[in-house]
């Protein structure tokens, strides 16, 4: 669906499969960045999420190869599981920060040091990263401009792009959601992207890979949240460990 003037959300239900015959059922935000010259995708989601992407372009009357550039906001398999079917059928381009460049180059290596639950029917294989982004880059879409901000926390090269034109940020899994465990590699450098993102960019559409669109007052309300959550956590999870050395 239409979220922006020129950004599209794709909510993609997918399974995690834990054990013969049971499953955890869990969904990923995918974006569209419509821009004059080309369309960006922003992460591919799971294996197989490619047939939803492209029956959306379909319907809005464009084929695959519409999309030139897909970011990947880290590596993680339910945003990377479906990138290799997507460059292979799109013939786009794909792009991602350094931090996490070889876990996207070799989702084995992914698997042997990160191992999840049903990783092998998340991750349909690697793909090349072809253009390695940095923080504060910009990436021109024609007409449209993505800067590329380096949230590091939730993995070493996490990203969010914000969209300036439509004062929008998309923040893959760099906010957590109160209330659900934060999922997070150092939980004090994901602290500091929140606050930096609520510190520095004025936004009215926050757009998160775990969570609905955020809009007007409800953007820093979230954050403010979600970084409170995480102080929480953090506090609960040091008073746990002072109680044990004692």
């Amino acid at each position: 669906m239409r979220i922006t003037d020129h950004i599209h959300m794709l909510h993609m239900p997918f399974s995690i499969p834990i054990a013969p015959g049971m499953t955890v059922e869990r969904s990923v935000n995918l974006f569209l960045i419509e821009g004059e010259a080309r369309w960006c995708l922003v992460d591919a989601g799971v294996a197989g999420s490619e047939n939803a992407i492209f029956e959306y372009l379909k319907s809005l009357g464009h084929t695959p190869d519409r999309i030139r550039l897909l970011v990947l906001t880290h590596a993680h398999p339910d945003h990377v599981g479906a990138a290799k079917a997507v460059r292979d059928t799109a013939g786009c381009a794909v792009a991602a920060h350094f931090g996490d460049r070889r876990w996207i180059e070799d989702t084995e290596l992914q698997e042997r040091e990160r191992p999840v639950p049903g990783f092998r029917a998340l991750v349909a294989g690697s793909v090349k990263v072809d253009r390695v982004l940095a923080d504060g880059e910009a990436i021109d879409l024609g007409g449209l401009t993505a800067e590329v901000i380096h949230t590091p926390g939730h993995s070493r090269g996490s990203i969010s792009l914000y969209i300036r034109e439509d004062r929008a940020l998309i923040t893959g899994d760099a906010v957590p959601v109160p209330g659900e465990p934060p999922i997070y590699e150092d939980a004090a450098a994901s602290r500091r992207s929140v606050k930096r993102l609520k510190a520095v960019y004025i936004v009215e559409t926050l757009l998160s890979s775990w969570d609905g669109p955020r809009r007007g007052g409800e953007v820093g309300r979230t954050l403010s949240e979600s970084l409170a959550w995480m102080e929480r956590v953090g506090d609960t999870v040091r008073r746990v460990a002072n109680e044990g050395n004692g």
